[in-house]
């Protein structure tokens, strides 16, 4: 009976740790990662951020780690990988595509294009970067919260 218990116990912290696991910001422009952080960490200070200028980085980290992320916020333009590139290579490797992280892009770039693109390759969301600090603020308060309170395979 003791040994249900302790698996019932690594189950909440398994569903515990994906909902509060980092957040993986893909972006180029240090402004916007900064303001993507502050706005973040004014809303949502148990989920830190990790913060990557590229698709390239992010992937690299993505192979390696051993933490379960609980979102990747990432943009489009980027030098190396760019974002399309960074979600069409989750989508063809295995292990990163069965870590089930929601994706979202988070982009100045909104040409029907790009947004027909980022579906295709079953991105959770596109969002065009807002123009103040609190519509930032706001979207990125929806996020976490419909993320927060969303079922997916790894929560």
């Amino acid at each position: 009976m003791k040994h249900l218990s302790d698996l019932a116990i690594f189950v909440i912290l398994s569903v515990e740790m994906s909902k509060t696991g980092p957040i993986i910001l893909v972006e180029d422009d240090e402004e916007d990662q900064l303001l993507i952080k502050e706005s973040l960490d004014s809303i949502n200070p148990e989920n830190f951020m990790r913060i990557f200028k590229n698709g390239e980085e992010a992937l690299a980290y993505l192979m390696q780690t051993k933490e379960q992320p609980f979102l990747i916020i990432c943009d489009i333009n980027m030098p190396k990988m760019d974002g399309l590139s960074f979600r069409s290579t989750i989508n063809d490797h295995d292990y990163l595509r069965k870590k089930s992280i929601p994706f979202v892009f988070f982009s100045t770039t909104a040409s029907e294009e790009a947004i027909n693109i980022a579906y295709e390759l079953t991105v959770q969301g596109f969002f065009v970067k807002p123009s103040t600090f609190k519509e930032l603020t706001n979207t990125l308060l929806l996020l976490v919260k419909y993320w927060k309170e969303c079922k997916h395979p790894n929560s």
